[in-house]
């Protein structure tokens, strides 16, 4: 009696045993994507900033008072959307929504504002922008980023009118490969913010675009400076984050152009060193919490939860045995994106760039 009551006791461990190392499918382990009904949606926010000019926040530096024009005089392309970087990757948004849903309702009108914003001479005048030295520094990196972006989303947009939006925005492209290319091996240091000068994420972006085009020179440049700034790095204290108006994770930052720089040997096993906790399947992580969505910089922190996201989607989808983390970043996305519609203008004006980037990675 008593060896039967034993074996009973040590069937019950043993399922027990196995339901710890075997969790319930819980329905989401796939990453979260956008439909076609949030597409419509989201594509209301860049239309209604493209042509916006105001309130607007140049970030100009003036020489003289002749450098005081209106925006639109001075970028005839990027002039809305509150800043010059928000509008560029407010072009982007457009684009990547018409590339992937062609028959949107508003298709025709995306089209006519492409060709009209990024026209030929429009494109002329924001590159001889950069040509003076004091403007060398401008929208460093934050907006060079977001305009390859925009570049390499128009290479890989195989249409006659992306063909021809990509010639037409090719010398602003060739202004911002050859700012990079003169400001990465002068930088010292990697710059560890999680805000617009994040190294890491301009050099995500601009690895990307170089791989998209095949420019093996700014690729193996953006390789070593990587390299150079991060792969003796370990113990990130991720517990750190957030600071109170990141919208780019410095961490998951650097981890995403690690990925893309390193084999997947050399990435694995410097992923254990710099963030072991991501090795651990029961992982979690609390999104960052927005207490007041009409201040412009505390909503910053929807725009942490879509970066997030868009970092862990790209590490699941490169190496499949991080899925289990497939649900940490579905959770942030679930957090902010409910709120895009009903936002104010200071959060409206960008963070449907954001949740679309994360929605299509």
């Amino acid at each position: 009696m008593n060896k039967f009551l034993l074996f009973i006791v040590l069937l019950i461990f043993a399922g027990c045993h196995s339901a710890t190392q075997s969790p319930a499918k819980t329905g989401d382990e796939k990453p979260l994507q956008l439909t076609r009904n949030e597409a419509e949606k989201l594509v209301k926010l860049p239309l209604k900033c493209i042509h916006q000019e105001y309130p607007n926040k140049p970030g100009e530096v003036l020489t003289s008072d002749k450098d005081l024009k209106p925006p639109r005089e001075v970028h005839p392309c990027f002039y809305g959307c509150f800043d010059w970087h928000s509008s560029v990757h407010g072009h982007w948004s457009l684009v990547k929504l018409l590339k992937q849903f062609p028959n949107l309702k508003e298709a025709d009108t995306i089209k006519a504002i492409l060709q009209q914003q990024l026209s030929k001479e429009n494109i002329l005048r924001e590159a001889a922008y950069f040509q003076p030295k004091l403007n060398h520094l401008y929208e460093r990196t934050y907006g060079w980023a977001w305009l390859l972006k925009l570049a390499a989303e128009l290479h890989t947009w195989h249409t006659p009118l992306g063909q021809k939006l990509e010639t037409n925005l090719k010398p602003l492209t060739d202004t911002i490969v050859a700012l990079y290319k003169n400001y990465l091996p002068r930088l010292h240091y990697p710059i560890r913010v999680g805000t617009h000068t994040n190294t890491a994420f301009g050099l995500s972006f601009a690895m990307d675009y170089a791989q998209a085009v095949h420019d093996t020179a700014f690729e193996n440049l953006i390789r070593r400076r990587a390299k150079d700034f991060y792969l003796k790095d370990s113990a990130y204290p991720l517990r750190w984050e957030p600071s109170g108006y990141d919208f780019l994770s410095p961490g998951m930052e650097e981890m995403d152009i690690m990925r893309k720089v390193l084999p997947e040997a050399s990435f694995k096993n410097w992923l254990k060193k710099f963030l072991p906790e991501l090795m651990n399947k029961n992982f979690t992580w609390t999104p960052g919490v927005v207490s007041d969505r009409k201040d412009g910089t505390l909503v910053h922190l929807d725009g942490l939860n879509f970066s997030r996201a868009w970092c862990l989607y790209g590490l699941a989808k490169q190496y499949p045995e991080f899925d289990y983390l497939i649900p940490v970043a579905n959770r942030h996305v679930r957090y902010s994106l409910p709120n895009l519609m009903g936002d104010s203008y200071m959060g409206g004006h960008w963070l449907a760039s954001f949740a679309i980037y994360a929605l299509t990675q």
